[in-house]
């Protein structure tokens, strides 16, 4: 399996990176063609624009594999249930920040299989930086340059604690988790990329007590995970894909010192 991993990972970061450059064309522009979805949502050209690119490019890479997307119909749970494998995209995470223009949003690709996230690709258009692992393999970073280094996560967590947070999600659970916490220090970041950051070393602890899809996720906590950390429901168990009808992720917690018990401080 590593093999069958690391021939996918240079054309998966390379679809990613044309979807990035789809998304930069709208981004520049000054007409985002902004919608709003059935679940109140943003939707933008960008995202449909990336969605094309990517199952287009995935489609032709890997015909066997079958796709699901954020931007793409839904997959009744009888026909999905059924994958062992299969590719988990957001063409766009973070359409608010795309909206803002922060610059604080990715493409996320992700492999499952048997219902584990075994290889992430995490883009940030705006940057040029592209973050990815796989099962085996570890995980990187490559710069605007193409420049690529091994990347991991801090395992003695920082005094004080630094705390990853989403910039658009605030809440009364969250709040009580840092009381309990003790000390520590707020890192706003918006998207996928507060996995990254623990996954890079600069934050330790990203606790997510609010909703977030499959697609959310999948990409970038295989770079968590195979940069070292871990990424787990409340209870402590692994964070899983397709295990039910509806794609929305349980609360989660991603660390990367294992030394503690992250979820202690929940109520």
């Amino acid at each position: 399996m590593h093999q069958h991993l690391e021939k996918l990972v240079a054309p998966v970061v390379d679809i990613a990176d044309k979807a990035s450059d789809a998304i930069l064309e709208i981004y520049n522009s000054n007409d985002f063609g902004v919608e709003t979805k059935d679940d109140a949502s943003p939707l933008t050209l960008a995202d449909k624009a990336s969605h094309n690119v990517i199952v287009a490019a995935l489609s032709a890479l890997t015909p066997d594999i079958p796709i699901l997307s954020e931007e793409s119909r839904t997959v009744a749970w009888e026909q999905r249930s059924q994958w062992n494998e299969y590719w988990l995209i957001d063409p766009l995470d973070g359409t608010k920040e795309f909206i803002k223009r922060n610059g604080e949003f990715t493409v996320n690709i992700a492999l499952i299989q048997g219902n584990k996230a075994v290889l992430g690709v995490v883009h940030v258009p705006v940057q040029g930086r592209c973050f990815y692992g796989y099962q085996g393999g570890g995980s990187f970073e490559k710069n605007a340059a193409g420049e690529v280094r091994g990347i991991g996560v801090n395992e003695h967590a920082e005094n004080p604690v630094r705390v990853v947070g989403s910039r658009s999600h605030r809440g009364e659970l969250l709040d009580a988790y840092l009381e309990r916490l003790g000390e520590y220090e707020m890192v706003p970041m918006g998207s996928s990329l507060k996995l990254c950051l623990v996954a890079l070393g600069e934050a330790d602890v990203y606790p997510r007590l609010g909703l977030t899809s499959e697609w959310d996720t999948a990409a970038a906590q295989a770079v968590v995970e195979c940069a070292g950390g871990k990424v787990v429901q409340t209870d402590g168990s692994p964070l899983l894909y397709n295990t039910k009808d509806d794609i929305l992720n349980p609360f989660f917690i991603v660390y990367g010192d294992r030394s503690r018990d992250w979820t202690a401080y929940l109520e």
